[in-house]
């Protein structure tokens, strides 16, 4: 598993822990975690929780109308810094 897996899976772990089951999904450039967030979430809770998600490159709320609120994390996986990341070199043509 990338290290962006792993990351998400501690940030799943901790969310779960808190009572947030979270799912964790890989993409092709990021691993994302999500969790339902309830309305009765303590101030304790939420710390926690963001100490959780603080370990992500970026994370979020979205709330609905109808109060459904989801909690999202995303972990960028690492870009290569070695070989051709961006295409083949051009050579010096002098």
């Amino acid at each position: 598993m990338p290290a962006s897996g792993v990351t998400a899976a501690a940030i799943a772990a901790r969310l779960s822990a808190v009572g947030l089951p979270a799912c964790v999904e890989e993409h092709d450039r990021y691993a994302s975690v999500e969790a339902e967030v309830p309305d009765s979430l303590s101030a304790d809770l939420w710390r926690e929780v963001l100490e959780a998600v603080a370990e992500a490159d970026r994370f979020g709320l979205v709330a609905t109308s109808l109060n459904d609120r989801t909690l999202w994390a995303v972990v960028r996986k690492a870009v290569p810094t070695t070989g051709d990341v961006g295409g083949p070199a051009i050579s010096d043509r002098s």
